[in-house]
């Protein structure tokens, strides 16, 4: 649970944690130090118009008016400006944090400058800026624009809080335990080291006379007792260390509103997910807002995420089966190993000369094929424990929070702790807790051929004679759709000793036509690109050998989704297309147009989706439509024929331009904020087409998907019988 507790930026335990707008917690002394300070008379100017300023200090500088693909290149590809930063000013890059995150301090402007004046405006408030700064997240590095609060604008994390100082207490506590295990003094010394391998406890005397760093205690590694750690974590003092900790027992002051001192939270609002008092639903911005009661919402997030836990303890559960499991087949491949080494050799032996000279070759496939099988299992072991010791340590501080009895610290970070344990059980279910190898070593000798065969031995020859594969199992639980994908799963039957060579995967055509071959391989899971939406496909696998081709397996009914969700295509995007939001939203960094196309690809069917204009500066020409996935992508979308676009027609700030791919009236139309724009703007519209958008720097659009089709041209729906 440890790294649940400390700062992304000091690395050290969190010492009054703040809540960024992105739900990740960051120290508020950390906080001033990666907060940016921004000339509002100066924050409108494009990037590339901004004069380079020298560094401000004797370490090397970074000019902050170059242009964002200069400054990704000199700043490790770090965003640390909101939409409103100017150029101006000069930011100098720290040294990496302890946990690696690289942050950018703030460095203070030129003397007698508007910004000057600015931050020393900022300075009696510590809050790190006025309405023009801002604060980039060290994990995700979103940005949020600070207000005239400055940094007290973002709300403590008390129930974090109170969790760092019980761990630090119980850290403390368990110092005084932390003695020689080994000592013949009485009492025993206190522990200097623990090696991680024993995990043994030593102190000085004892680690030199039995834990030498020599012989087969060279690869151990030696680590400050747990003592040790949690001080150096915990130091009051250093840059991440917490306030002295409060008696277990003691109440802690009931949380005021952040806009009403006077005022305790009361309401939770629904629509901004954040604990409100009375007074902002009577005259704040949350009057017309959904609100509930705290006391019930409180109750409604803390069963979600116990529910949630539920099923990531199961998982760890099995989790830890399956170690044990790999750790029995690690003993039973050396077992075998070596009984098949050892017949190999008895049979050998008894062969004449010329049997010699192939022994040698027979016995390096034996050991390469344990070594394989080792390698394997270790490489699971590994894995499955770095999965484990992270879910683990989420769970354990999913359960701390459970314990904490404030309802609206509680309701400031359950959705974001509900998302984090349901993504690790998803990974859970991704991951197949199954060996991958065997412990078996599929390797006989037959030593009854003639001497005049002694030359053509191999052990593929020596196997019992060999059948067609039996027919291979499909593992519904894993055969799943998305978008226009689908993706199956199988696994021969348990106690199959046929060889298999590899599997034959067949699909239809989704209209009920014939099978064809999509994948031929040794793999056990295949995804499938490119299919129709809204289609059925029926889809069945087959084993292969030297004697033959085994039976098909069942067949499996997959259906595509109904509607397409897609974002922006970042590795086909022109290069100075910039992509944020989870590739969501399109920027450009050069005055001229640029091209970037979907991830999703239509072939067939009604598809619609939607494009909002959230920056639209000095007149530009932004174009939107459908391309081929060969369009050329530094022009405008539509100035080539392998693209069909629109262009300004109301497009303004604000405004969503809809687009309607109807595939099977083969036509395109458009639509400006839920509004026709005439009748269709394109017929005779056929082939495979892309989502496509071109832009200049003076544009930024949103793009939004999975949308229903808009009702004026809803297709009949068929008479049911």
């Amino acid at each position: 649970m440890e790294e649940e507790l400390k700062c992304p930026v000091c690395g050290s335990l969190f010492r009054e944690p703040i809540i960024l707008p992105c739900s990740h917690n960051v120290c508020l002394p950390c906080a001033r130090t990666i907060a940016v300070q921004t000339p509002e008379s100066e924050q409108h100017l494009p990037a590339l118009l901004h004069p380079r300023a020298p560094a401000a200090g004797p370490g090397p500088g970074a000019a902050a008016g170059s242009a964002p693909l200069d400054y990704d290149y000199h700043a490790d590809k770090l965003s640390l400006h909101s939409e409103t930063d100017s150029g101006y000013g000069s930011y100098t890059p720290s040294l990496k944090s302890p946990n690696g995150v690289r942050v950018l301090p703030l460095v203070p402007p030129p003397p007698g400058s508007s910004a000057a004046a600015a931050a020393a405006a900022a300075a009696p408030r510590g809050g790190g800026g006025g309405a023009s700064s801002s604060l980039t997240c060290p994990q995700c590095h979103r940005s949020a624009s600070l207000d005239h609060r400055g940094l007290r604008g973002f709300q403590r994390n008390r129930l974090l809080e109170a969790i760092v100082q019980r761990y630090q207490q119980s850290r403390a506590a368990a110092s005084a335990a932390a003695k020689c295990q080994l000592c013949d003094r009485s009492p025993p010394e206190a522990a200097a080291v623990m090696c991680e391998q024993c995990e043994v406890l030593y102190c000085a005397a004892c680690q030199v006379k039995c834990h030498p760093s020599r012989g087969p205690f060279a690869k151990h590694r030696l680590v400050p007792p747990p003592s040790q750690q949690g001080a150096a974590g915990g130091a009051s003092g250093g840059p991440g260390g917490a306030a002295p900790s409060k008696a277990p027992g003691a109440a802690r002051k009931p949380p005021t509103c952040a806009d009403h001192e006077l005022e305790n939270y009361s309401m939770y609002c629904v629509t901004c997910r954040t604990p409100v008092c009375y007074q902002c639903l009577e005259e704040g911005k949350h009057a017309k807002h959904e609100v509930k009661p705290l006391g019930a919402m409180w109750k409604q997030h803390k069963a979600q995420l116990s529910q949630a836990l539920n099923g990531i303890s199961d998982k760890a559960k099995e989790a830890k089966e399956f170690l044990v499991q790999l750790k029995n087949i690690l003993q039973q491949i050396q077992e075998n190993g070596l009984d098949y080494e050892a017949c190999l050799v008895a049979q050998c032996d008894a062969l004449v000369d010329a049997l010699t000279r192939q022994k040698a070759k027979l016995l390096t496939k034996v050991t390469k094929e344990r070594e394989h099988k080792l390698k394997v299992v270790w490489d699971q072991i590994n894995h499955c424990t770095l999965k484990l010791r992270q879910s683990t340590g989420l769970m354990e501080y999913c359960l701390e929070v459970i314990k904490e009895n404030d309802p609206s610290g509680f309701l400031q970070i359950s959705d974001a702790l509900i998302k984090r344990v349901q993504v690790s059980q998803e990974q859970w279910v991704k991951g197949a807790l199954e060996p991958k190898v065997s412990a078996e070593f599929d390797l006989t000798l037959d030593s009854d051929p003639l001497l005049q065969s002694i030359h053509q031995l191999d052990f593929i020859q020596m196997k019992f004679p060999v059948s067609v594969p039996p027919v291979p199992l499909l593992q519904l639980e894993k055969c799943c759709t998305r978008n226009n994908s689908v993706t199956l799963a199988w696994r021969m039957p348990p106690f199959s000793h046929n060889p298999v060579e590899g599997y034959i995967l067949e699909l239809d055509d989704g209209d009920g036509g014939q099978f064809r071959e999509v994948y031929v391989g040794k793999e056990t899971l295949c995804t499938i690109d490119g299919l129709h939406f809204n289609s059925t496909y029926n889809a069945r696998v087959k084993a292969f050998n030297s004697s033959g081709v085994g039976p098909y397996s069942k067949t499996v009914v997959l259906q595509t989704s109904d509607v397409a969700w897609f974002t922006f295509d970042a590795s086909s995007a022109h290069r100075d297309i910039v992509l944020s939001n989870d590739n969501q939203t399109a920027t450009c960094s050069s005055y001229d147009d640029r091209v970037v196309l979907g991830t999703a690809a239509f072939s067939k069917g009604v598809h619609y989706w939607e494009l909002h204009v959230d920056r639209y500066d000095n007149h530009p020409d932004p174009a939107f439509g459908v391309a081929r996935i060969n369009v050329v992508k530094d022009m405008m979308l539509g100035k080539d024929d392998k693209a069909w676009a629109m262009t300004e027609g109301g497009v303004s700030k604000g405004a969503t331009v809809g687009v309607l791919l109807d595939l099977n009236k083969h036509t395109l139309t458009f639509f400006i904020n839920g509004k026709q724009q005439g009748p269709s703007a394109f017929e005779n519209v056929e082939g495979v087409f892309m989502p496509a958008l071109s832009l200049n720097r003076n544009v930024q659009v949103t793009l939004h998907t999975g949308l229903e089709i808009p009702q004026t041209v809803r297709p009949p729906k068929l008479p049911s019988n």
